[in-house]
């Protein structure tokens, strides 16, 4: 049995050329990897000797060679394949161990030039790869480290591996090859005529890792699975663990991560509470408990069945509020084991634990995605994130009234949540609350008609309330509703050909209006 080895990542391959020669396996080896295995005392056959010729063009060639793919290559139960060998004095190379030119951390750098990507496409690795998991059934193919142990484990048990490890590493090294090939051509077609790279390369290749199959789609008629980005942003909730409750279904999943996503973006301890992927119920508090009941308070309605999500680990006291409720998924940094206890006895409430970001200066620092996507018509739409924040400095007041320092931080508070709602989204909110939400509708007028309609099927008074509304207002009727609910501050981007009539409007009423500049249609 032979091996052949060619890493650009020496991680643990000492180990594994040690354990592979105490099996008895013929090593060989390019260059580099074999002066490395020759200096810790292990017999090494050089590429360049197996194959009669050196290694090439600054090591652009060493294993594009007959001798290498054909010891791949070779079918061990065709005999005319195996008298082919023999002929031109070929042995069979039965496992190969690959990994290639760093050419995505390469790209990765801020000072990386198109020379450098250049010169780390490998060439010959994946052509070894190719060959050695085509011929799957005879030759074992490692392009990860953290395959050699368990494949040294099975050598040791079985002398061989097993066919379903054969299949699998196959599987696993045309995965890598089409991760390392996407790369490539997300980099070079991302290229313009001037060298700037564009974040929108002109062939998008989207790489996903199949988490699990679901039960079905939004509907159960529908057919669905639920997958994670290849690398994922920490704090995402990709990385989300289970600690308990049922299967997620697709529509948990989507609401789980409107939950989050809302949840994560305050710094003070938040809770958040999502129907059909809309905030029904937003409040920051002292602790758990104080931001759950008040976001509770919004729409006990909407609430139940509803999706929770806190940053901050729930303890006992807030478990114990939330568990008098009705909840499909319930999200936090953490559960206090007091917590853990209460939903023990609550078998089918899903517990998911996700970790907080780092918070560093970047969105994906933050555990956010740096790119939407959505599918349309056999087409993809894509575009940047809407990761947007919203600094008081930015704040421009365009009323004779001014807001107060208190109505500021609720504005800024709404606005938050406001880019979270669907459009077209009115939030009324007061002392860190959401008070009223108006959540998707056709028309902005129906949206604030709604918001103000849920505060008071909750008992909510609306005096002295701020208002977000995600895009301009195109008319002052849509003011005149919130003003007419209680509201006495309004904050909007501003941008309408009737900005000038809704800013007189907003005089008439006595209330202050602030153009925040920004829009966030969420459709």
């Amino acid at each position: 049995m032979n091996a052949l080895i060619s890493v650009s990542d020496k991680t643990g391959i000492i180990e594994l050329a040690q354990a592979l020669h105490a099996l008895g396996v013929g090593l060989i080896s390019t260059g580099g990897t074999a002066k490395l295995l020759a200096d810790k005392g292990l017999p090494v056959t050089e590429v360049a000797q197996l194959t009669g010729f050196p290694e090439m063009l600054d090591g652009r060639v060493k294993t594009l060679h007959p001798k290498v793919h054909g010891g791949l290559l070779a079918r061990r139960d065709l005999p005319e394949h195996m008298a082919a060998l023999a002929q031109h004095g070929i042995a069979t190379i039965d496992l190969l161990v690959v990994n290639l030119y760093p050419f995505e951390a390469t790209v990765a750098k801020p000072g990386c030039t198109l020379e450098d990507a250049i010169e780390n496409i490998d060439i010959g690795g994946p052509a070894m790869v190719r060959s050695a998991a085509k011929n799957w059934k005879d030759v074992g193919v490692l392009t990860d480290a953290a395959q050699y142990g368990p494949v040294v484990e099975e050598l040791k048990a079985q002398g061989k591996l097993s066919d379903k490890t054969r299949f699998a590493l196959a599987v696993a090294a045309f995965n890598r090859i089409s991760n390392y090939d996407a790369a490539i051509s997300d980099y070079l077609s991302s290229i313009g005529e001037g060298g700037e790279r564009s974040p929108f390369p002109a062939q998008a290749n989207g790489r996903f890792v199949k988490l699990q199959d679901l039960r079905y789609g939004e509907n159960p008629h529908q057919q669905a699975a639920f997958y994670r980005d290849l690398h994922p942003a920490p704090g995402s909730l990709a990385v989300a663990q289970q600690l308990q409750g049922k299967e997620l279904s697709y529509n948990n999943i989507a609401d789980a991560d409107a939950a989050w996503e809302c949840v994560k973006s305050f710094d003070a301890p938040a809770c958040v509470i999502v129907k059909h992927a809309n905030p029904c119920g937003v409040a920051v508090g002292t602790d758990p408990l104080e931001a759950y009941s008040k976001a509770f308070q919004t729409d006990p309605t909407s609430a139940f069945g509803g999706i929770i999500a806190f940053n901050r680990p729930l303890d006992g006291a807030g478990a114990q509020a939330v568990a008098k409720q009705f909840v499909e998924v319930l999200m936090a940094p953490d559960f206090s084991p007091e917590a853990l206890q209460i939903f023990a006895g609550k078998a089918n409430v899903r517990l998911l634990k996700i970790a907080l970001p780092p918070g560093g200066a970047t969105a994906w620092d933050k555990g956010q995605n740096l790119m939407d996507v959505k599918r349309i018509g056999s087409g993809l739409l894509m575009q940047t994130a809407d990761n947007r924040e919203l600094s008081l400095g930015e704040l421009k007041v365009v009323t004779k009234k001014q807001p107060t320092p208190q109505e500021l931080k609720d504005l800024l508070f709404a606005w938050k949540v406001a880019k979270f709602v669907k459009s077209n989204a009115i939030v009324f909110c007061k002392d860190g609350m959401t008070m009223g939400v108006g959540a998707g509708q056709m028309s902005r007028l129906d949206s604030a008609r709604i918001a103000s309609i849920k505060a008071q099927h909750a008992n909510l008074p609306l005096q002295g309330t701020v208002v977000a509304s995600d895009a301009f207002f195109p008319f002052r009727d849509g003011l005149d509703v919130v003003v007419d609910a209680g509201a006495t501050c309004v904050v909007q981007p501003g941008g309408s050909m009737r900005d000038e009539e809704v800013i007189k409007a907003a005089d008439e009423r006595g209330v202050a209006m602030v153009f925040s500049g920004v829009r966030h249609f969420r459709h």
